[in-house]
Order: C-alpha cells, then sequence, then structure tokens
C-alpha cells in the first residue's frame, strides 16, 4: 500500500523490538499501534473498505494477534468470526495443518463446522512474514469447504517473499518493510 499520511503514522507506531522471540530477528511491534485508537481504527477502516462490506461471510483470525484486529474487522463487515489456533487449543472437532515459519514450525487448527461450504472468508492477521501460516490457514480454510476471499496484514516483510506463497488470492497489506 502507498505511504499516505495514514500509512506514515501507521509505520510510526510500530516499534522494532532487536533479537525477539530469539537472536537474529527484528520484531515489529504492534502493541502501540493497537494502543492508538485513531491508528487501531485507522487499520480497522483500510481493511474494510479494501474488500468491501458484505463481501465475506467469515472472517478467521490467526492466532492470537489476528484475533485482535479480525473481530473487529468481523463486526464491520457484519460477518462472522472464526479463530485458527494453534494445535490443541480448540475443544471441538477440528482440522490441522502444519507449516514452517520464520524460525520454527507450527500446527494450526480449525474447526471442523466453522465454515460452511461455499462461505466467502476473509483471513486476517497481524504481519505476512514467510507466507506459512496464511497458507496453512487457507489450506484449512478451503479444506472445510470455504471460499478465501482474501488476506490482509497490518504488516508484511517483504524481504522474506511471504506473499509468493499466496499467489492466486488477494493480499493487502498495510505497512511493507
Amino acid at each position: 500500500m502507498t505511504d499516505t499520511p495514514q500509512i506514515a503514522r501507521l509505520r510510526a507506531s510500530v516499534r522494532d523490538v532487536p533479537d525477539f522471540p530469539k537472536p537474529g530477528i527484528m520484531f515489529k511491534d504492534i502493541t502501540p499501534l493497537l494502543a492508538d485508537e485513531v491508528c487501531f481504527s485507522t487499520v480497522i477502516d483500510l481493511i474494510v473498505a479494501h474488500f468491501g462490506r458484505g463481501t465475506v461471510d467469515k472472517v478467521v483470525g490467526i492466532e492470537a494477534r489476528g484475533f485482535i484486529v479480525a473481530s473487529p474487522v468481523a463486526y464491520h463487515f457484519g460477518a462472522g468470526f472464526v479463530p485458527v489456533r494453534k494445535a490443541g487449543k480448540l475443544p471441538w472437532d477440528t482440522r490441522s495443518e502444519s507449516y514452517a515459519l520464520e524460525y520454527g514450525e507450527e500446527t494450526l487448527e480449525i474447526h471442523a463446522d466453522a465454515i460452511k461450504p461455499g462461505e466467502r472468508v476473509a483471513i486476517v492477521d497481524d504481519v505476512l512474514a514467510t507466507g506459512g501460516t496464511a497458507s496453512a490457514t487457507a489450506k484449512l480454510i478451503e479444506g472445510i469447504g470455504g471460499i478465501v476471499y482474501g488476506l490482509a496484514f497490518i504488516i508484511e516483510l517483504g524481504f522474506l517473499h511471504g506473499r509468493k506463497q499466496l499467489e492466486g488470492y488477494d493480499v493487502v497489506s498495510l505497512i511493507e518493510y
């Protein structure tokens, strides 16, 4: 997304945390952005405006920071919210997908009945890094019959080329590093 004054304010509210969660990683901390009511509402508004109200049936938020943004996005869409969580966190019948991320491996799960066949789904998360998390989430949604309408991220770490794993999808990221 082009750096407008809105995007510049969002970018300025992201804090760099060196060596987190392990040495050599420069973590992009969005908690200052979330704490700023103008920045937080701007993120929600830009995502909703990108896809358009009434275009999705469900919004999937990826654990854990994705929940924070996906929930108000779902509200503005008039859509349901569905969490995708790490393995063992959901209490019902689940489907799972394993993937590699920039500093390890993980497994995600979704409730098997969370999305009805043919429902249009927007995936929302805080950061697009290598694309593994988002790609695994898309596979989960499609595996239970949902249609991935698009994916939205606050931040994209372009140097990790995660967007390549999401070719064929409508992907929007507000801030790129």
